[in-house]
């Protein structure tokens, strides 16, 4: 697996060509230690009864993070990342959807081999080859057809140190060139897993066709992740996005 651990431009192209043959990648050192301390602030003064934050023992989490936390925003695109995004991904990309995860210290929270095939919108409203319709907390969510999702990018920023003993993602890698992938198939004598450990200030590339899990916590280490999902693709008449933001 390849990381990138510094801005050149030979560092990054690599880092690029490694994200669209494989479905993931990793940069490191995207945040310094006063900006991740800056962002944990001021997720730690915000006010967690607001009912579109979900709150457990075993997880934390904000639904559309840049739309409740609209001042976090400039605290997250740094020159850093918006040079990353426009290096491996280009300048016309727009957010589509963003969630802010905290799993902590005693978490026996898991997610099982998945893939993201589902988007947020704005409403429901019946369109050709847009399929599996759900609402949840207030929230529209539909499969949309495979373009779409073949076309998003996830960007998933690292406030601590995340290994497989606190919940790092495991993928397989390359599976996002399978089109929807069942997880009850996979051929484990033929996929390839690999556990995607990123220090704090890091980030993960990664894109929602790539089938990908995470495990229970079992050293006592908490993770907390920063999940924005890119699109430069607008949706059918009168279906929106639900969480259109610029860059």
């Amino acid at each position: 697996m390849y990381i990138a651990n510094s801005y050149k431009n030979e560092n990054l192209l690599e880092a690029k060509s490694f994200f669209e043959e494989n479905g993931f990648g990793i940069v490191e050192n995207v945040y310094n230690t006063h900006e991740i301390t800056a962002i944990g602030k001021l997720i730690n003064e915000l006010d967690t009864s607001n009912p579109i934050f979900r709150k457990s023992e075993d997880l934390f989490a904000i639904r559309q993070f840049l739309k409740e936390v609209p001042e976090i925003k400039n605290l997250i695109f740094n020159q850093n990342l918006i040079n990353l995004i426009s290096l491996i991904c280009g300048n016309d990309y727009f957010v589509v959807k963003s969630i802010y995860f905290d799993k902590p210290e005693k978490s026996n929270w898991f997610v099982s081999y998945h893939q993201d095939l589902t988007i947020s919108v704005d409403k429901k409203i019946e369109q050709t080859d847009f399929n599996n319709w759900t609402k949840k907390h207030n929230q529209f969510a539909v499969q949309p057809p495979l373009n779409f999702l073949e076309n998003i990018f996830t960007i998933r920023i690292h406030l601590d140190d995340t290994n497989e003993n606190n919940g790092a993602l495991k993928v397989i890698e390359k599976s996002h060139l399978k089109a929807v992938y069942r997880p009850e198939t996979i051929d484990w004598n033929t996929e390839k897993e690999t556990v995607c450990n990123v220090k704090s200030g890091g980030v993960m590339l990664m894109k929602p066709l790539l089938l990908h899990s995470s495990g229970k916590t079992t050293n006592q280490n908490r993770r907390r992740v920063i999940h924005i999902e890119f699109s430069n693709q607008l949706l059918p008449e009168n279906l929106n996005w639900a969480e259109f933001t610029t860059i």
